[in-house]
This record gives C-alpha cells, structure tokens and sequence, in this order.
C-alpha cells in the first residue's frame, strides 16, 4: 500500500470559479473541524448553494484521498462529472454495482419457490471498479464516487496487489513465464482482437489489454529480455506512446493463492461434514440432501475449472477470514495509518437518504440468507458473504462530513459541527410558503380549483408550474383534467420510463407542458428554473411524502426563481409543515437580510435548456450517417472494424459516464454483430 504522510495536497481546483455567497465561510468551518480532528461534521447546504464546489474545495485544502458516497449510480454519476471538472488533473474515478440485472438467489417457503440468481455483468462498469481500486493502490490524488455499493465485498487488497506484475525494459523474463504469469491472474489467451483482461502472443511479442482501460501494451522481446514497451490504441492501432515500466493488475478482485484455495476446499468439505449432522439431527433430511449435493457439485467445479456459480458464498473460506469477521470492502483499498486507522476523508452526499441506505444494507442481506441456509440451499458461511454492518462501517472510515439541505436525526445527533450554507451564491432566496384550505366552503372552490387559478396567473406571466399529490393515479387524474380544462399538463412518476421523463422534463422547461404534475420524483434533483409555483396537494396527510423532510426539499424546488412561491393546501397544521414553514422562513430571513446589506437583487436562473435526447440522438444519427457513409464499403470488406469501431465509441461513452449514449451505440453494435454474422460477446 502507498505510504501517507505530511505533504501539500495533491489536489489542484481547475477554473476560475471562486467561493461566493456562504461558500467562503462553509469551507473555512469545514476546514478548521477537520484540522481539530472532529470525525463527524454536516454541510447544511440549501439548494442551488454550491455543496459540491464547497465540498471540492475542502478536499483540495485537505488533501487526503476522497470517498464521496451518493445514494444511487444516477446521482454519482452527476457528482463524478462535476469532479472532473473541477480536478481534471487528478484522479477522480466511479464505482458502482456492475450489474445491468441482479436478482439475487432467494428461497420462498410459503410457497416452496427457490429463484435462482440471475447477473448481467456491464463489462465496462467492472474496468471502472479496477481503475478505481489500481488508482488507490497507485496513486495519492484519488477521489472515489461510490453508491452504497462500496460497503459490499470485493476481494483482499494485498492480495490483489501483491500478485500484480511489475514489468520493465530490460526485464528478465521469459515470454512463456509471462504467459503464465498472466494466466494465474486471470487473464485470457486469445488469437483475435482483445478484449479487457486477454491478451495474445505473436512471434516476439505479448500484447496485453488490462482490466482498467481500453488500451494495449505490446511488450517487444529480445531472447527471454523485454526489450520495449509501446501502448497502442485499440481499434486504430496508433501509438500511444513508449513505456519504461507498466504495471498489469489481476483480472478479478477477489484473488487466492494457491495454498489458500487447497486450505479452502478441506474447509469447505469440513463445514459441509458438520453442517449435515446438524440438519440430520433435527429431521430435515430433504435439506441435508439438498445442501450435500450442491455442495459437492461446487466442489467439483472448483477443483476442475476454478469456478463456479455462487463461488461468492465460500468467500470466508478463500479469504481466510473468520466466522462473522466483515469481508474486505472499497474501504480497504483506501489509504490506513501504521496503527489501522483510516486516512482519507469521507463524504456522506445527500445524507439524508444515504445514511439510512447504508444502515439497512445488512439486514436486508442477512434475512435472506438465514432463509436460504435454514432450508438447504447454502452453508452456513454463504452468511459472511455480505454488506458491512453500520457500525462497521463506521470504524473503516475516518473523518466524515454529511451534505444535506435537511439533515437527518443521525447527522442531528452525531455531527460535531454543523456548518449552514444559507447564502447562495446566485442571491435568490427561499420562496414565500402560503397555506390553504384543502375543502370547499362559502366562496372558496376547494384546493384544486383554487390551485388551477393560482397556476393560470403564474402561466400568463410565461412561467412553470409544478403539483405534488400522494399517489401515482392521483397525479395522472390531475394531469387529465388540468388537460380537459385547455391547460399544457404532463404527469411524471416512476412508471414513466427514463428517456421519456427526460423528454417531458425538457419539454416542460420549452414550454410544451405549463404544469407538470408529480409523487416523489419532485424532491431531490431537479433543476427547474422557470418554475416560480409549486402546489403541494394534501400537505397535511402525514407520512413520508408529506414529513419535514420531504415539504423542505420540495420548496427548495422554487429556489431557482426569483419570484418563488409556494402553497401547501393543509386543514390542519401538522408538525412537519410547522417545522418545514419554520426553518424555510428562517432561511429566508438571512438570505433577505444579506441581500439587503450586501444590495444584491436576486434574480431568476437562466439555464440553457439542455435536452439530453437531442444530444442521443445526435449521437445516434452521426452513427447512423457513418453506417450509410461505410457501410457498403466496410461492412463488405472489414466488418469487424466497423464493430471495433462501436465499441470503442461505446467505451469511450462509458469512461464519460454518458450510460445513454452507450446505451444507443450498443444497441447499434448489437444489429452490426447480428448482421455481421459475429457472435455477441457475454
């Protein structure tokens, strides 16, 4: 592991983008609690302040690797990009699930229902999982963006590093031991075009594609002596550039030694032994049955071809780990001190739902397995397989810092500091909360009708208009009506596919749609400037829809605007609205008093519409353009190019976090393959 100790930070802001608003002070807070020493601090960061600019300059003035955790790939996804931007010349890297599809193995037994695993594996996701762990081995600069899938199991860090290869010009080493050396790695041979983790021996020279990048090292041989390295691209074969020394990371993560994989297989065997004289015991011969079989079916896969479906769940016995000792983590790539202390920093992203994430990722887990245990279907260890526990958790990281606009109890209770980002940056303020009745009576039409009216003044003035309700069917019964009533309406819920809540989103900030109508989906993320109204149905119906939480990031919603509003339609005044009225007025009041000492106006967000499909399909009919230009041409003489071609395109979609491009490039190839006669790789 690389050593850490006293040194400038690596870390260098690009632009030229300073701190404004409350960002100076919020950096300066942060900065000063982690020179103390406090582990635990919360940003309390109204929407549209500048969290991740705050949080990114914090972590350029501390200078520790950085873990930023967010609470879905969506959302890293978008934290990874902004990095990037603001650390171009340092590592920022993304890691999340691999899978496409993942439904885990599970036994039902009301109704006798085993559901066997189904995986689908994004080859180009698990590249950026190895990039990230090779760049925390490698390197000090390094920021990780990581969904909550950085607490499950990976595989040991000092065994992944300690079987890598190390290989120099001039080195000694023989082009068959390479080979092998290669294959205990996990590296495939092959005769055609490489693919991640393969590679092919031609004459004197190996080349190598690594896991972590789609690039090719050709190592050049002089008798048993290397005696070049040369990186080339992968489709165009041009040189990159020469090499005195390449490091090749294995191909998996969770690597095994020899001696450790013969000590697992009599473990396993001796588990087994065990468990069968527990289940004989209590009279569940069915299960004893069961689990001897599948047992010793793995077993055998293992001895013969290394592998098998489910190997995961004997990962204690290849690890070496104890019974209920936590499995190695993303945490454990991450810099330690001499004493096992964690050395980097953590970022808990929208701490609110990520806390909660993490702390239930265990339960959830074990109650599975318990089951699948119980009746037969696994040993007792497949249990070791599994998430870290919270508290676990918590005594792999070292410093913490929450960002929220609404901390949660957990923040509340455990931060040392919290530090509040009121000011933003922009001037715009809180929006003025109004409360209405939900009912009809004398002279007032009841909450949607009064809301329509509202809607249709804001929409005269050419601005937007969003309604909350409880429920999917509610939404889009509103959405009809506001339509029979001649009102430009669209509802949006998680039934609506992701391309088209895109395309409503867009249409809704041209103006296709006046009002967009909503559940959930109207709470963290979004970006809606011209919205100046936001009507919350049935605010006083308690529950999570309707708690603090939820009525502050949804009037956050019309921060944007610098005529701003809000109307909760309640017949009671519940302690979540009081709460939530309550501290948006208080924001309020600071950010009205700053911008009347400081005389700043506040004015509207003016945010180029961006339409993500454009730009897909773009990217689709410059393919399409390319195909109709080469296609006659190509496809006849050199089809595989044409296909190496897209999945470079694919790839490098990929290495941009641009999932949907890759999406339609890969669809592209899959027709190119079909066509080609070529057989589509797993």
């Amino acid at each position: 592991m690389l050593e850490y100790g006293p040194m400038a930070s690596p870390f260098k802001l690009a632009g030229s983008m300073k701190p404004a608003g409350d960002q100076p002070k919020a950096i300066s807070a942060l900065d000063e609690g982690l020179n103390k020493g406090l582990n635990k601090q919360t940003l309390l960061g109204v929407t549209g302040s500048g969290k991740t600019f705050t949080m990114a300059n914090v972590i350029a003035h501390h200078g520790k690797p950085t873990l930023v955790i967010a609470h879905n790939k969506t959302l890293a996804a978008q934290l990874a990009q902004e990095y990037r931007e603001f650390f171009p010349d340092n590592a920022v890297h993304y890691f999340v699930s691999y899978y496409d599809y993942y439904q885990p193995e599970a036994y039902i037994p009301s109704s006798d229902t085993y559901i066997e695993k189904e995986a689908m594996i994004n080859e180009e996701i698990e590249r950026l999982r190895h990039a990230s762990t090779q760049a925390l081995l490698t390197r000090k600069d390094v920021i990780i963006v990581a969904s909550v899938s950085c607490i499950y199991g990976l595989g040991s860090p000092e065994e992944y590093e300690k079987v890598n290869l190390k290989l120099k010009v001039g080195m000694e080493l023989s082009r068959a031991e390479l080979i092998r050396k290669l294959i205990d790695i996990h590296f495939n041979r092959t005769n055609a075009d490489l693919n991640s983790s393969e590679f092919r021996a031609l004459g004197n020279t190996v080349e190598i594609m690594p896991v972590n990048d789609r690039t090719i090292y050709r190592l050049e041989y002089d008798g048993g002596t290397i005696s070049n390295i040369v990186e080339l691209d992968p489709v165009s074969r041009a040189l990159r550039g020469d090499h005195e020394v390449v490091y090749i990371f294995p191909a998996k993560h969770f690597i095994s030694s020899d001696e450790q994989s013969e000590k697992a297989l009599k473990t396993i065997k001796a588990e087994l032994e065990g468990r069968l004289k527990v289940l004989e015991k209590e009279g569940k011969m069915l299960e004893a049955e069961r689990l001897k079989r599948r047992v010793k079916y793995d077993l055998a896969m293992i001895r013969e071809i290394g592998y098998t479906n489910g190997i995961e769940n004997y990962s204690r016995h290849f690890s070496g780990k104890e019974p209920g000792e936590p499995p190695d983590t993303l945490l454990s790539y991450f810099p330690h001190g001499k004493n096992g202390e964690a050395d980097f920093l953590t970022v808990i992203d929208e701490s609110h739902v990520t806390i909660p994430q993490l702390n239930g990722m265990y339960a959830g887990d074990a109650s599975r397995k318990e089951t699948l245990v119980e009746h037969g279907f696994r040993l007792p260890s497949a249990k070791d397989n599994r998430p870290l526990k919270f508290n676990e958790f918590l005594e792999r990281v070292g410093p913490m810092i929450f960002t929220s606009a609404t901390p949660g109890d957990y923040e509340k209770k455990e931060s040392q500091q919290t530090v509040e980002q009121v000011i933003r940056p922009t001037g715009l303020v809180d929006p003025e909360v109004d409360i209405r009745p939900i009912k009809e009576s004398k002279g007032y039409k009841g909450q949607i009708f009064d809301f329509i009216d509202e809607a249709e003044k804001t929409i005269k003035k050419g601005d937007r208009v969003l309604a909350t309700t409880l429920t999917k069917k509610m939404a889009e019964d509103l959405a009809e009506f506001l339509k029979e009533k001649k009102i430009k309406a669209a509802y949006l819920h998680s039934d609506v596919k992701t391309i088209e809540r895109i395309n409503i989103l867009t249409d809704f900030r041209k103006g296709k749609y006046d009002i967009l109508v909503g559940v959930n989906l109207l709470r963290e993320g979004l970006d809606l400037p011209e919205v100046s109204l936001i009507g919350i149905l049935d605010a006083d119906k308690e529950g999570f829809l309707r708690s603090e939480t939820s009525l502050i990031q949804t009037i956050g919603r019309a921060a944007r605007n610098a005529a701003g509003r809000v109307i909760l339609y309640a017949d009671n005044m519940t302690g979540s609205m009081e709460a939530a009225i309550g501290e948006t007025n208080r924001r309020r009041a600071i950010q009205v008093a700053y911008n009347t000492e400081h005389g700043i106006t506040p004015k509207t967000i003016h945010k180029k519409i961006h339409d993500i499909t454009d730009q897909l399909r773009t990217e689709h009919d410059r393919a399409v353009g390319e195909m109709v230009r080469i296609d006659e041409e190509l496809m006849r003489t050199d089809p595989k190019k044409l296909i190496r071609m897209k999945e470079e395109q694919m790839a490098e979609a990929v290495k941009a976090l641009d999932f949907e491009t890759a999406a339609l490039v890969r669809d592209e190839l899959f027709k190119l393959q079909e066509k080609a006669g070529v057989r589509r790789k797993k």
